[in-house]
């Protein structure tokens, strides 16, 4: 299976929209753990479907997944990436599992705009692993 990243820090909703179009994006995976708490309102997860993050992607085709397991709830900690990577390597299947149940193509998405620098790139590598393709978007 190939699946996507993304990041939307910096990016105007309708150049996040474009760029998930360009690869035929059918669902938003939503790696956040707190996405009711955006900082620029579009991409926070509203308590309405036609209204936030939710509502930019229906209105363009697109379904939305918030799966907060995969959350990074160690971002407060200088080695957030350590310890991260260590939740995975102890839990990771079972953090996936819902993964599976997405149809293909579906993007991960968080706020960073630099995979490298984000929580989801720790989680490509574990999919990677378990031999999954990946291409970061942008």
């Amino acid at each position: 299976m190939k699946f996507y990243t993304i990041g939307y820090g910096g990016r105007k909703p309708e150049d996040l929209v474009d760029l998930l179009k360009r690869k035929n994006i059918k669902t938003i995976v939503d790696v956040r753990l707190r996405p009711d708490r955006a900082s620029f309102g579009i991409y926070k997860r509203a308590n309405e479907a036609d209204k936030g993050i939710q509502g930019l992607l229906k209105k363009n085709g697109i379904s939305y997944v918030s799966l907060l397991e995969l959350g990074n709830m160690f971002i407060e900690y200088e080695d957030w990436q350590a310890r991260y990577q260590r939740l995975l390597e102890k839990a990771g299947d079972l953090l996936i599992d819902r993964l599976r149940t997405i149809p293909p193509p579906f993007c991960l998405m968080c706020a960073e705009r630099k995979a490298a620098e984000c929580h989801r790139y720790l989680i490509t590598e574990f999919l990677v692993s378990k031999g999954h393709k990946v291409e970061h978007i942008g």
